[in-house]
């Protein structure tokens, strides 16, 4: 790797194997991150009433670019899971209507939909897609026979939370809007994992945490949507931008930016962390860590005889996860290696199974590898 974990504000006593929580941002971009705090105490007014409109655009031109997408079409939220909510609280959506999902989503996005289901009577539909995954079109072909006439909107994380598996949204997308229907992509752990090029993805939405992968400042993310489907969009906190007396090119923009007080700075600092990226883990690094995802799997599938969620590379990137054996209790184990070995790692329930899903960032090395498999080994030898 060719940045030393030193480089990044992580607590140098623990193996953190959890970058797909919350990310980690390395010192540049937080000390960026911080002078923005600072100009905008210096003088708030002037900041945020007569600047921050200008360098808004300044930052999502500098996104757009980077997500291969038009600056209009872009705008920044905190989080992925508001801009999931921004989504579905905008869509009308009637009973009978059904919204199709698969049992593999996160649990916020999950709760979004089924809130709004019990609320408006529409069907949201979990459709079960069994593992290990193998062929992408057989993958396709099997979630299509999920879609009737009476489904109206898709939602599909393009890289799953419990399983990191990277599902093939762009054969869905292009499928959905042949047949008219809406297509919602949660692609919380996209941005800097893999690359994205949203003008060929065909997604109607698409909303991605930037503080994950492209190692942003806590904070933020940003959400898409085509130009076709903007008028559907209505913003969860009405305010001067709804009917304003000085519109931007962009109603889409005017709706959704100005959300009242709040501290822009995460999103100023997104140029920073993008150029980051680009010259410190795209390409090498970001493959290194791709490959000791692969020998995580293949290392613990040999300790616990239990098969892989997936089949060959084109299924996972700088995430993985791996099926524990079931006498093993998910939250001890969460437990015991970190108390005992201070490993940092989710173990998460699905299916009635127990996963363990291990991140890989260019702090990360080999030896954080062999920490976690011989602690696990050592563990599981005991249990049995």
């Amino acid at each position: 790797m060719n940045i030393i974990k030193e480089q990044f504000l992580l607590d140098p006593t623990v193996c953190f194997l959890n970058h797909g929580s919350f990310g980690a941002t390395p010192l540049p971009v937080f000390q960026k991150y911080q002078e923005w705090q600072r100009v905008l105490e210096n003088q708030p007014v002037e900041f945020l009433g007569r600047k921050a409109s200008d360098l808004l655009r300044i930052a999502r031109d500098e996104l757009a670019n980077f997500l291969h997408a038009q600056t209009d079409d872009i705008v920044f939220v905190t989080n992925a899971t508001y801009g999931i909510n921004t989504i579905a609280r905008s869509l009308v959506l009637h009973e009978g209507d059904e919204v199709l999902s698969t049992n593999h989503e996160y649990g916020a996005v999950d709760r979004t939909w089924k809130f709004l289901a019990s609320k408006q009577g529409f069907k949201y539909i979990n459709y079960y897609v069994n593992t290990p995954v193998e062929s992408r079109q057989s993958w396709v072909e099997n979630f299509w026979r999920g879609v009737t006439s009476q489904t109206k909107v898709i939602n599909l994380s393009h890289i799953t939370s419990p399983t990191t598996l990277i599902f093939p949204v762009e054969e869905i997308c292009q499928r959905a809007r042949s047949a008219g229907i809406i297509t919602v992509i949660d692609g919380a752990h996209g941005p800097g994992q893999i690359d994205l090029d949203l003008s060929s993805l065909q997604a109607d939405f698409y909303t991605g945490n930037l503080h994950k992968w492209l190692c942003a400042s806590k904070g933020s993310a940003f959400l898409y949507a085509a130009p076709s489907a903007q008028h559907l969009i209505e913003p969860l906190v009405v305010s001067w931008g709804w009917q304003s007396d000085n519109p931007g090119p962009s109603k889409y923009v005017d709706y959704m930016e100005w959300n009242g007080t709040r501290d822009i700075s995460a999103f100023l600092a997104v140029p920073d962390a993008i150029r980051f990226f680009n010259q410190n883990i795209r390409g090498i690094p970001q493959n290194e860590c791709r490959k000791m995802v692969t020998e995580t799997s293949q290392r613990i599938c040999e300790i616990t005889g239990l098969a892989p969620l997936s089949i060959g590379p084109v299924w996972t990137a700088q995430m993985g996860s791996s099926v524990l054996p079931e006498n093993i209790d998910g939250n001890w184990l969460k437990n015991e290696l970190y108390e005992k070995h201070r490993i940092e790692i989710p173990v998460i329930w699905w299916e009635d199974h127990w996963l363990i899903r291990y991140s890989y960032q260019i702090y990360n090395s080999q030896q954080d590898m062999d920490h976690l498999i011989t602690c696990l080994e050592s563990i599981l030898h005991n249990l049995r």
